[in-house]
């Protein structure tokens, strides 16, 4: 790691950046423990919790689907968009 000028970085913190990239990729808790070599879910949920940024994304989402709503109740549209159906 000298060689290359990063003589504080380990072999493991190349593992967990691969790991983390993985994760943010969207990857599922199946392939994260394939691509880990793990067998215990815990590990790769430790990743995904990492990169929650998922999370705010699908807040975005509800949030410009509800005001879009909003906006269109305000100009007394019958057919808001996105408006959501019951399935089933």
């Amino acid at each position: 790691m000298k060689a290359i000028g990063v003589p504080g970085l380990h072999f493991h913190d190349l593992r967990h950046t691969g790991n983390m990239i993985a994760a943010d990729s969207g990857a599922g808790l199946k392939h994260l423990m394939a691509r880990m070599g793990h067998d215990n879910v815990r590990a790769a949920m430790i990743y995904q919790h990492a990169v929650r940024g998922a999370d705010k994304l699908i807040t975005e989402a509800i949030d410009k689907h509800l005001i879009g709503r909003e906006r269109a109740r305000d100009k007394n549209d019958d057919d808001p968009p996105g408006l959501l159906v019951p399935a089933g």
